[in-house]
């Protein structure tokens, strides 16, 4: 699919909840949140519906998100329908790690690609200090854990506040490169004041390549995440919003008022 600046749309960023086991600074809001209720978030047959239709309009690469995806009940079972959809291309999964040691060998075993693991630091006091609580011994747990499992490869989300030489990035940076890991910087953003930077080492924030829909666990598509545009797909149905949401992207993001991170998947 081609939106109206002629990009190829083919990337699904699905949010399976909006509930997380960290509470990370830049993500959840200083005073505190309002999560979906729990009686409109998409059924697990939901999401595969729309990851189906989405498939055969042209959207091969798919990512589960949340919120943080690994505490979504029945995970490895929704993992199992999509990576059985003909014609995935690139499934992946963008995951705090705080549980992934336990869930690393499922995730491949019922056929997921590769992932993502947010890593700010490497320092135990600083990441519990950004997680709210969070034991880093946990996510390093997990990265060794999705090596041995073949989740290859597998890259590091490190949030920033200005450049990849600030002494956390270096550190993550360094060890990125002793465990053969692909480590992407990404300034932090603000989205009701619609600033962002392209993410350095990846694509994200650059518009004008941008290829990318995003699936809210309420069942929204939003075709860009600095913005408030969305598409029902509940009202509307899965093709109508897909083909709203295509339609609708615009130029280059703006902002968003009416969502957080925990609640569009990033």
């Amino acid at each position: 699919m081609f939106d109206r600046f002629n990009r190829k749309i083919d990337y699904l960023r699905i949010s399976v909840t909006d509930r997380c086991n960290l509470r990370c600074a830049y993500c959840m809001p200083e005073g505190g949140v309002t999560l979906i209720p729990r009686s409109e978030i998409l059924s697990l047959e939901e999401i595969y519906e729309v990851a189906e239709t989405a498939v055969e309009m042209g959207l091969d690469r798919i990512r589960l998100t949340g919120g943080e995806p690994l505490i979504r009940r029945n995970i490895i079972h929704l993992v199992s329908m999509i990576a059985g959809i003909k014609g995935v291309r690139d499934f992946a999964m963008t995951t705090n790690g705080v549980l992934l040691q336990e869930y690393a060998k499922p995730l491949a075993d019922v056929g997921l690609h590769r992932i993502n693991v947010s890593l700010d630091t490497f320092d135990p006091e600083r990441y519990r200090l950004i997680t709210g609580g969070g034991d880093i011994r946990n996510v390093l747990a997990g990265i060794e854990a999705a090596l041995k499992a073949g989740l290859d490869p597998i890259k590091l989300n490190c949030v920033i506040q200005k450049s990849y030489d600030e002494p956390d990035a270096r550190d993550v940076a360094r060890f990125a490169e002793r465990n053969g890991l692909i480590v992407r910087f990404i300034r932090q953003m603000e989205l009701a004041q619609g600033t962002f930077w392209i993410v350095q080492g990846g694509t994200g924030g650059n518009c004008a390549r941008c290829n990318r829909l995003r699936l809210t666990s309420n069942g929204m598509i939003k075709p860009c995440l600095f913005s408030d545009l969305m598409f029902s797909i509940k009202e509307l149905g899965i093709p109508e919003a897909i083909e709203r949401a295509v339609e609708a992207k615009p130029e280059r993001g703006m902002k968003s008022v009416n969502h957080e991170f925990y609640n569009v998947g990033g």
